[in-house]
């Protein structure tokens, strides 16, 4: 089987698994969800769900959130963890979407990369799951199952987004991606993973030969 079949093989694996799928952070607009993605980095969706209730009380918009001291914004954050350079961030990046943006979120990868503590991919998670713009957003569970089941090198995330978006179709990213992670987290997880019981793994782990 070439790597473009095995893809499609793994689509379907996924589709059958998790037909519907949410969006793993609590968010109400593009702006929550901004914060939300930012406070991920380097932590789980779960830790940050607990923590931004508390900082969206506090501030749930830009023009909230700049009344706050970027100390008040750390001492809520600091369960999310990197909290002196997150809240230094999430200060910054709400002034210049008042400055810059009007107070809106922009629409562009190149406008959301240039905020302060928003990558790329950031930015394409934004992009993919409040504007519906179609992204592949690489996070490490990603990076891994993709090297795992031998559709990319694993060198670096940017190769890896490069050859996930090669091998499946530009209109199935934004879901795809989501599906990849919640797969991740259930039958393919980074330690004590049995490749015999994973659906994916059991058929197209790194033992397979594919054809190039």
């Amino acid at each position: 089987m070439t790597k473009k079949e095995i893809a499609l093989d793994i689509t379907g694996i996924l589709e059958d698994l998790y037909a519907v799928v949410p969006i793993p952070l609590d968010h109400k607009d593009p702006y929550t969800l901004l914060i939300a993605v930012l406070l991920s980095a380097q932590c789980t969706d779960k830790r940050v769900n607990l923590v931004t209730p508390a900082l969206f009380a506090a501030a749930d918009t830009p023009q909230e959130m700049i009344k706050l001291d970027p100390d008040d914004i750390r001492a809520i954050i600091r369960p999310c963890g990197l909290s002196p350079r997150k809240s230094k961030a999430i200060h910054q990046l709400s002034h210049i979407l008042l400055d810059e943006h009007e107070g809106i979120v922009p629409q562009s990868f190149e406008s959301l990369e240039a905020l302060p503590g928003v990558g790329h991919k950031t930015a394409s998670v934004v992009m993919s799951q409040a504007f519906g713009v179609p992204a592949f957003p690489v996070d490490t569970h990603i990076h891994r199952l993709a090297y795992r089941w031998k559709l990319s090198t694993g060198k670096n995330v940017d190769k890896t987004e490069k050859d996930l978006k090669k091998l499946f179709p530009e209109e199935i990213w934004n879901k795809l991606h989501l599906q990849i992670i919640f797969f991740g987290r259930e039958y393919c997880p980074a330690r004590g993973h049995d490749p015999a019981s994973c659906p994916i793994c059991s058929k197209y782990g790194r033992a397979t030969l594919f054809k190039k």
